[in-house]
């Protein structure tokens, strides 16, 4: 990792650079994919599943044989834990839930807003160097108690055709209606134009590499909504004299495993514990089975020390990070003053594993600095906020007058007459 002392304010945007590609970069061949599926829908879905991820496919679809084949492959000490995590993902998740706001703005005047779920839901799971079965608790658990209709699960097969049993069994107990083996790319290309097999849904929702990232961007120029941008996974520790600095190493390669792209930092206004999680990161890093790409990960990253608390405040609201694990003295002065974080943890014993998997809260979290405006994904993303409101005779004599004026004043006679004529009945 490299270290930095002090770097100055002018610098941090250099200093904080992400290690990723620009849209530019990738857009060209995204689009070129994109019109291929929008055309020829199934049969450029296996062209494109057969290049990159070296399988020749009949059947796209996962059928019900497979799943049940898949849940005698899951051991039950794995089927236990992914169940323990479930149960904590929906006792978080149900609490979002929020009652009808009702409120009568005039006499007679009367607003509530409801929410809706979102009918057709596609969740795209990453299965390429880590089958992430995680991601489909984080996913189809608030969609399934948000009461999403069609939940449709696009993941990549491995090079027997096969998905991993792990993301089967996952996907059949949380409520996933169709599972597809189709990734990258194609698999965003197909749910959103739809093809002969997969089906079109309405929002997009799930992790990936920079060329999904940017797919589910492009995306959104046909109609479909996306959860946020969420790429390269990252991680930012800010810690003192009283972290314990195996922890934090620990915290740093969990990240760092993730992938080349990955991107992990350490903030610290000690030069005494940046030399010691040094020491322990390379001790680590030896036994590590994904030795050669958190290696890769931790060249693109950085120790970064600083002088005082607000500093590294100020540096990490700058950046942004996905995760931001807390490990200081004053705890209450990064918590109470952080503006910038997809999600926190605290304390020595709070490592970001547990976000990832069983505390509660959900993982799907807005990378690449977009922490600064958008939310992780919660109950909300699955639903939709509708307005109603019911006026009467007393509440339209309230308001209407105000109406007539300020249609007036923008020279819009319709709206002012749709008004005037209502008025005018109840005087008749």
């Amino acid at each position: 990792m490299k270290k930095i002392e002090n770097p100055k304010r002018d610098d941090w945007k250099n200093v904080l650079k992400r290690p990723t590609q620009t849209v530019a970069d990738i857009e060209g061949t995204v689009t070129s994919i994109f019109k291929e599926v929008a055309k020829n829908g199934d049969t450029a879905i296996r062209e494109y599943t057969h290049k990159f991820d070296q399988v020749a496919l009949e059947d796209l679809k996962v059928t019900e044989n497979e799943i049940i084949s898949a849940k005698a492959l899951v051991s039950d000490e794995l089927k236990k834990a992914i169940q323990l995590a479930k149960r904590n993902i929906e006792r978080f998740h149900k609490a979002q839930k929020t009652d009808r706001i009702t409120v009568e703005t005039s006499e007679g005047v009367s607003c509530w807003q409801e929410k809706r779920p979102i009918q057709k839901v596609g969740l795209y799971i990453p299965g390429g160097t880590a089958p992430l079965f995680s991601t489909i608790l984080m996913l189809a658990v608030p969609a399934t108690i948000a009461g999403c209709t069609e939940i449709v699960l696009c993941t990549p097969p491995n090079k027997e055709g096969k998905v991993d049993p792990a993301i089967l069994y996952t996907a059949d107990l949380c409520g996933v209606t169709q599972i597809f083996k189709v990734g990258g790319i194609q698999a965003i290309a197909g749910m959103t134009f739809g093809t002969e097999c997969i089906p079109q849904v309405y929002k997009i929702f799930g992790p990936g590499n920079q060329y999904v990232t940017v797919a589910k961007q492009i995306a959104t120029k046909h109609g479909v909504a996306i959860d946020m941008p969420a790429g390269p996974s990252e991680l930012l520790v800010v810690a003192d004299d009283t972290a314990d600095s195996a922890f934090v190493a620990s915290d740093l390669l969990s990240q760092a495993e993730h992938g080349i792209d990955s991107q992990v930092i350490l903030v610290s206004t000690s030069k005494k514990l940046i030399a010691e999680v040094e020491a322990e990161v390379e001790q680590q890093l030896k036994v590590l089975p994904r030795k050669e790409i958190a290696q890769q990960a931790i060249a693109n990253s950085k120790m970064i020390y600083v002088e005082d608390d607000q500093t590294a405040l100020d540096l990490i609201n700058e950046y942004g990070p996905e995760h931001l694990i807390v490990c200081v003295a004053d705890t209450d002065f990064y918590v109470n003053h952080i503006a910038n974080a997809g999600s926190v943890f605290i304390g020595n014993y709070t490592p970001e594993s547990a976000g990832d998997y069983a505390s509660g809260t959900n993982h799907t979290l807005p990378t690449n600095g977009y922490a600064k405006q958008y939310s992780g994904v919660n109950l909300d993303s699955f639903m939709k906020s509708m307005t109603f409101q019911h006026i009467s005779e007393e509440g339209i004599k309230a308001i209407g007058s105000a109406i007539e004026t300020m249609a007036e004043a923008e020279g819009l006679q319709a709206h002012k007459n749709a008004v005037s004529l209502r008025l005018k009945s109840l005087k008749d």
